[in-house]
């Protein structure tokens, strides 16, 4: 027997587009306009077809309309009662995610989905289901991301922020006669680390690596001014490599009375090599050493970051050459950007003291 062919008068068809107009979401006003459609002889297969979406979206909301009339096409949810996600339940997420599990005495060292309802309810939050949690996190912008490892500076706090303050105003007043560096080593290792990237779901990026590794060092000098990197690279991770970069800089800045380095506290930096090296420039090295393990303090850090997630991390190099070259060109590129920059700043910076 042939199903009858569903029909709706004009007015009616008219007073659900209205209610679409005012739905609270897009799902709901899509079921509106689907019956609309098919209430002037449409199919239920061609309606799908006209708004994109199987034809079985399109039966359940025509059978949702037969059977409950308009409120029968509203979201469904409005039934489930009291709200559970509550600013209550957001603000006790975010201040469980700021500790560990361990914290709240939980054996587990990372939080999952799971672990967050559980600890939840346990400070009498509504117990919800894990799937909620995974939408609570969003909606605070909540991460998986790896966690930073650190070590805690020995000295006393005041004596650390002291030190850093002086540092800074070190840096401030930097000038062409006594510029200021930001010193750092890093490694190069041909064996790529490995970092997270985009993938198409189902499927891992493979990394092929040569299998035996081999290193190469960096050590690297950033102007605290200008922005500009000053770099040299050995085999070797010693006094030598630091030591060529003092006779790199005092090359590169004949002219300067004295030329500052804020630097950590590795063992090349104050080796006896080094001590009597600096002692034959007369005074025109003059090195400035951070608080033991206050890696952030030195920006050329974040430089050195920026070249791992540009250049060495997933590499495909097959060479020591090929990755070296790959480092280099990406410090000549960020120079010529930190030139570009550091000539835009200085001509705003006229231009106002013109006005």
């Amino acid at each position: 027997m042939r199903r009858p062919v569903f029909r709706l008068s004009p007015e009616k068809r008219r007073g659900l587009l209205r209610k679409a107009r005012h739905a609270a979401d897009p799902a709901t006003a899509l079921r509106f306009r689907m019956v609309v459609r098919m209430g002037t002889g449409i199919s239920c297969r061609q309606t799908a077809e006209a708004f994109s979406v199987v034809p079985a979206t399109a039966v359940r909301a025509r059978q949702r309309f037969l059977a409950h009339g308009w409120r029968g096409l509203l979201d469904g949810r409005r039934f489930n009662g009291t709200r559970k996600v509550t600013a209550e339940f957001v603000a006790s997420l975010t201040s469980v995610l700021k500790y560990s599990p361990q914290t709240y005495g939980w054996k587990r060292t990372t939080w999952s989905r799971e672990l967050l309802r559980r600890q939840l309810a346990r400070m009498g939050m509504p117990d919800v289901a894990e799937s909620t949690i995974g939408r609570a996190l969003a909606a605070i912008g909540a991460r998986l991301g790896s966690p930073k490892p650190i070590v805690l500076c020995p000295w006393p706090r005041r004596e650390r922020e002291r030190t850093l303050a002086r540092l800074r105003r070190l840096a401030a007043r930097a000038t062409d006669d006594e510029p200021v560096f930001y010193e750092d080593e890093v490694d190069i290792h041909l064996n790529p680390h490995i970092g997270r990237d985009w993938m198409l779901p189902g499927t891992q990026r493979r990394v092929v690596t040569p299998g035996k590794n081999a290193k190469h060092y960096l050590a690297g000098a950033l102007n605290s001014r200008t922005g500009k990197m000053t770099w040299v690279d050995e085999s070797s991770k010693c006094s030598a490599l630091f030591i060529k970069l003092l006779f790199k800089l005092l090359a590169d800045h004949k002219h300067a009375r004295c030329i500052h380095l804020i630097l950590d506290n590795y063992g090349i930096h104050s080796s006896k090599r080094t001590q009597q090296v600096v002692a034959q420039f007369g005074g025109r090295i003059n090195l400035h050493f951070l608080p033991p393990y206050t890696p952030d303090a030195n920006k050329i850090e974040r430089k050195w970051r920026d070249l791992h997630g540009n250049v060495t991390r997933n590499h495909q190099c097959k060479t020591m050459d090929e990755l070296l070259a790959a480092v280099f060109d990406y410090l000549r590129s960020r120079n010529r950007r930190a030139r570009r920059q550091f000539a835009a700043r200085r001509s705003d910076s006229h231009s106002r003291a013109v006005i």
